[in-house]
């Protein structure tokens, strides 16, 4: 996932001899380290520590999902830094890109949350190395307009397939939060044992949304102005949607007690093998966004949750409780996490998702 995608006005495309390594760069900053990210990341206010400490914000560069960067980095783009989420550092890692981590250069280390620093193979190996830092978390769950849908109408998952909702439906381009849907809705909470039949249940399920599907939103922005616009009142979004949407005086509610559950993922940095850049500024980077302080804004503004558990700790009660997040194993129970998937049920999720989007 999943994922924070609002474009700032300034972002530059690359084009020419640049246009091989498939990547954008936004706003080129200090050119001793590139961040390569969602879109949206490059907010200051996530790393206001960094700039205090180098004069600047790293250069950034962008990809649209964790399969997009993942190729342009094989095939031999740099950078020094990268954001991927739960169920690709596994890919990512194996694949030779990464180099570990020094926890001991990562100030805030021991705050990050145990639950999810006790995922497997996730931010360590059983060799006892560091790859990821886990940073964001978040949920992608069922959105509506709660003028437009009577909350009964969407209690549960089901209701994207629907037919009464034909054509007032969106949801992700975006292959683990199209199979987290529908492995929810088939009753599936570990979708690392998905059998055989199960994904032809998911894949059929899918086949019954796209009869539904307005459009398949590529970013929050996308979904935001869908939302907004009236041209679809149900989605499947990850938290800042609602954020954002009942910031603009959208009436959208984003429903976490549906019978079926949510689904969560964790997203977090890891450090690229060939980083061409200043490795101790990679280091600031990661103190910057780690420091406590990032909660609040990442909480407030975005809907979303830290990783660093002191930091959470350090969030008003009552945006904790407007955000969902006063009480979070009230729906832990109901929710499937995004780990990573075995590599050939992830390579069959991403085929029959393309021909489930082109109607077959």
């Amino acid at each position: 996932m999943k994922k924070l995608t609002r474009r700032l006005t300034l972002t530059l495309a690359l084009t020419g001899a640049l246009a091989a390594s498939a990547a954008a760069l936004a706003v080129a900053a200090d050119k001793d380290l590139i961040v390569f990210d969602w879109s949206g990341y490059e907010d200051p206010s996530f790393h206001p520590k960094y700039v205090e400490k180098n004069g600047d914000s790293p250069t950034f560069a962008f990809f649209g999902d964790e399969d997009e960067a993942f190729e342009k980095v094989r095939s031999g783009f740099k950078a020094d830094l990268g954001h991927p989420c739960s169920q690709s550092v596994a890919k990512w890692r194996e694949a030779g890109l990464l180099q570990p981590l020094d926890p001991s250069k990562i100030t805030g280390w021991k705050d990050l949350n145990p639950g999810i620093m006790a995922m497997k193979d996730l931010a360590t190996t059983p060799d006892g190395k560091a790859w990821f830092m886990p940073w964001d978390w978040g949920n992608t769950q069922l959105t509506y307009n709660t003028s437009k849908i009577d909350a009964k109408d969407v209690q549960s998952l089901k209701a994207f397939a629907d037919p009464k909702f034909k054509g007032r439906v969106s949801i992700g381009d975006n292959v683990d939060d199209a199979y987290a849907l529908a492995s929810l809705a088939i009753g599936l909470k570990d979708w690392t044992k998905m059998t055989d039949d199960q994904f032809k249940q998911a894949s059929d399920f899918l086949r019954q949304v796209h009869k539904n599907v307005r459009s398949y939103w590529t970013d929050t922005t996308d979904v935001v102005q869908l939302l907004s616009g009236g041209e679809v009142d149900l989605a499947w979004a990850w938290n800042d949607a609602t954020v954002q949407s009942v910031a603009a005086g959208v009436p959208i509610m984003a429903k976490k007690d549906i019978d079926e559950g949510i689904s969560t993922w964790v997203c977090g940095y890891v450090l690229f093998k060939d980083a061409p850049g200043n490795v101790d500024k990679a280091y600031d980077y990661l103190n910057a966004v780690n420091d406590p302080e990032t909660a609040k804004v990442l909480v407030k503004d975005w809907g979303y949750g830290q990783a660093n558990a002191k930091g959470m700790a350090g969030v008003d009660q009552a945006v904790l409780k407007e955000k969902g997040y006063d009480d979070v194993q009230k729906f832990v129970d109901k929710t499937l996490f995004q780990s990573p998937v075995p590599s050939d049920l992830k390579l069959k999720m991403i085929a029959e998702f393309e021909k489930i989007k082109a109607g077959y």
